[in-house]
């Protein structure tokens, strides 16, 4: 388990750095966490990483982004925040992306997550006191 703290944004390029390099094969990023705690801004953060050159913002009404990093492949974001029903999941035919071997980032990761590949990781970010705690491991 890798376990990070941080106070400000501007150290979040290397709290991404230290996530894409801590697990260089993993593709499937599930964020968990209150609202407002930092998911999307790291996630962004980690876009810049990849490359992405495209606007990185919350998929929340669109349900997911897709953006392309340097070498051109799709790179997909979710926000499940306003799911519903988790049929709705099946409604966007998440299955094509989750199992797509394309970086797939989700937020709201709770409400589908019986849904999750059997292999990710698992990002949970927490705040006390102005800083936050991410705990990054691998689920299998």
């Amino acid at each position: 388990m890798l376990t990070l703290t941080f106070d400000t944004v501007e150290q979040l390029p290397d709290v991404a750095r230290q996530l894409l390099e801590r697990y260089p094969d993993e593709r499937f990023y599930a964020f968990f966490g209150s609202m407002g705690v930092g998911k999307t801004t790291l996630i962004k953060e980690i876009c810049i990483q990849l490359g992405v050159t495209q606007n990185v913002c919350s998929p929340t009404f669109a349900i997911v982004n897709e953006y392309s990093d340097r070498d051109g492949e799709p790179v997909y974001h979710f926000d499940f925040y306003r799911l519903k029903r988790i049929e709705e999941a099946y409604d966007i035919g998440y299955e094509e992306y989750f199992y797509s071997g394309c970086y797939c980032f989700t937020e709201w990761t709770e409400k589908i997550e019986s849904l999750l590949p059997d292999h990710y990781l698992r990002i949970d970010i927490s705040e006390a006191h102005g800083q936050r705690t991410l705990k990054a491991q691998v689920v299998e």
